[in-house]
């Protein structure tokens, strides 16, 4: 059962979209988005979680700069969503993932997931919130790499991602070095079916070793 609800985030009220299992929730899974917002995509990617038993909640981050976003993969949805994340910047969106992580607790341990930019967010999580978080081809990692993560991490990287560089990788790996990162053989956005980058092979297997960190990381007790 999926649908949009209202989030209550402490300062304001934004849209999210919330998938929830048929049976007993093994966790919490908070799904972050590219820069295209909380599109078919990346509704489709929640309901994935919630099939593998998770309550699994998206938060739409842009509702604080414009609502209901939801940009096509072409220049000009890349064009605004960089327009868009400029405006956001991170605090909100760390705002918003607590609230999110707060609204699905009853589900039991909660992590983070995100792609692209919603990776960066993903992985800002882990250092400022500290929930178990996996990070799909964060282009701005390279960003936080002076702070210090305080949960479990996962990174997924594409060998060919002409936006990050396999020194990027190093940086990433090096200042986490007790986390699990992972290169396909793809580029950005290989995990997105809707896109021309998409790498089914490598989605796949990203898509089990995801499910498998949150079935060690969010086991309940």
């Amino acid at each position: 059962m999926s649908h949009m609800i209202k989030l209550d985030t402490g300062t304001t009220t934004i849209d999210a979209y919330l998938a929830e299992p048929s049976g007993k929730p093994r966790g919490g899974i908070v799904v972050i988005q590219e820069i295209f917002g909380v599109n078919s995509h990346i509704r489709d990617v929640t309901d994935r979680f919630a099939a593998a038993g998770y309550a699994a909640i998206a938060p739409a981050l842009f509702d604080h700069v414009q609502k209901g976003v939801e940009l096509d993969y072409d220049e000009a949805g890349i064009t605004k969503g960089i327009e868009l994340i400029g405006e956001l910047g991170f605090d909100l969106p760390m705002q918003d993932v607590a609230a999110a992580a707060r609204r699905i607790g009853d589900a039991g341990k909660t992590g983070v997931v995100g792609f692209c930019w919603g990776g960066t967010v993903a992985y800002l999580n882990a250092i400022r919130l500290g929930l178990p978080a996996v990070s799909y081809y964060g282009g701005g990692n390279t960003r936080f790499v002076g702070e210090k993560a305080t949960a479990p991490l996962m990174f997924h990287y594409g060998e060919n991602d002409a936006h990050i560089s396999a020194d990027d990788r190093a940086k990433v790996q090096q200042a986490n070095p007790q986390a699990t990162l992972h290169v396909y053989p793809a580029g950005h956005g290989f995990n997105c079916d809707q896109r021309g980058s998409y790498d089914a092979a490598s989605a796949r297997l990203a898509l089990q070793r995801t499910l498998d960190f949150f079935a060690e990381h969010l086991r309940n007790a």
